[in-house]
């Protein structure tokens, strides 16, 4: 469970301060599924990167499973993210000297896990997203929506607790965004994860339990009936 209290981030441009986030109070429970949505620099990147622990907070704290990731070490904090925390981004972030299941593997590494248990658990995840005959495929090689599962095998394949999405349909046709989501939800239900997801789309975001707007800072939640 996420809780948020007070949390604040402060930018500083020239002479002027900017308040990404001013005050932010969230509860996100295990297995909860939620959509952040506002304007353009209204703090959406900023929250989802407090808590996916990729940046610290001016106040405040963004305490998951009661700890607090603002009073983490940096190599407690990176443990916390390669342990606990998938990140799926709009620009997929694969390497593209690397095939499917190499850039799948990338994620275990810092986990320790040995070469032969990598290779197994890529071509599981890859099996799990539909791309299981396209393991010793480059990205160059894939469509934009394959290389979007790739990413999203690739943050799975460690098993976390939560799944943090930036704008991961963003780069992709209305027919495609549809197959992602798809994979996306499927993977939420299946696996129990909480499942966070920054959008412009209010398509998806209408489809969401839960909606949280954020503008100049500050947030309001609203539930979906029936979504």
């Amino acid at each position: 469970m996420y809780v948020l209290t007070g949390v604040t981030k402060r930018y500083t441009r020239g002479k002027d301060t900017v308040d990404a986030l001013d005050g932010v109070d969230l509860t996100i429970a295990d297995g909860d599924r939620l959509v952040i949505q506002g304007p353009t620099g209204g703090g959406k990147s900023t929250l989802l990167q407090m808590l996916g622990g990729l940046d610290k907070p001016s106040g405040g704290s963004v305490e998951l499973d009661g700890t607090d990731l603002a009073g983490l070490s940096e190599a407690r904090l990176t443990r916390v993210r390669s342990e606990s925390i998938g990140f799926v981004f709009q620009s997929f972030n694969l390497i593209p000297t690397l095939s499917a299941q190499e850039n799948v593997e990338t994620a275990l590494v810092p986990l320790g896990v040995k070469a032969g248990e990598r290779r197994r658990r890529a071509a599981e995840a890859l099996e799990s997203v539909g791309l299981g005959e396209r393991l010793g495929h480059l990205p160059a090689e894939l469509s934009g929506g394959q290389q979007q599962r790739v990413a999203i095998a690739r943050a799975l394949v460690k098993r976390p607790k939560v799944l943090l999405a930036d704008e991961p349909t963003g780069n992709l046709d209305e027919s495609t965004r549809d197959e992602i989501m798809e994979v996306l939800e499927g993977l939420w239900k299946e696996h129990g994860l909480t499942f966070v997801m920054v959008t412009h789309d209010s398509t998806l975001a209408r489809k969401a339990p839960r909606v949280v707007t954020i503008r100049k800072g500050r947030i309001t939640v609203k539930e979906n009936a029936g979504a």
